[in-house]
């Protein structure tokens, strides 16, 4: 019986330890100003970690690098970074039921190259699909 108990109780600090060790603030813990996020009642620009639905780090008030968004119901919702607080490189977002809803990249916060944008039932939307230069599409 003893033995099982051991067992048990090793089981379950596995199980919970992830959970356990993810340390963090979440969204409602930091509030925006002027562009930089800060802790609340706090007067320093938040660095540190985001954890939760949303997940990602801040540094000097300020996202950066990895993000990840999960909706309700544990599908990704998108992910991609930041760099010095604006969306860089390579991002993929999805629908609450796992379909594909974009795909692109950024450059200093705006869409930039070839951007594929799907409607909910997996059809294109051509209003957001097309090439990209500075956030402004030049093509389809």
């Amino acid at each position: 019986m003893a033995k099982i108990t051991v067992i048990a109780s090793v089981i379950l600090f596995m199980i919970f330890l992830p959970l356990n060790t993810v340390t963090g603030e979440t969204l409602g813990d930091l509030v925006e100003r002027k562009g930089l996020y800060y802790k609340k009642y706090s007067n320093v620009p938040f660095t540190g970690t985001f954890a939760g639905f949303l997940r990602g780090s801040f540094k000097d008030g300020k996202r950066e690098g990895y993000w990840v968004r999960y909706w309700d119901n544990g599908q990704l919702a998108y992910k991609g970074n930041f760099k010095n607080g604006l969306e860089e490189g390579t991002w993929v977002g999805y629908w609450n039921n796992g379909q594909l809803s974009y795909k692109g990249s950024y450059k200093n916060g705006n869409r930039e190259g070839d951007w594929m944008d799907y409607n909910k039932d997996g059809t294109v939307n051509q209003k957001y699909s097309g090439t990209f230069k500075n956030g402004m599409k030049i093509s389809e």
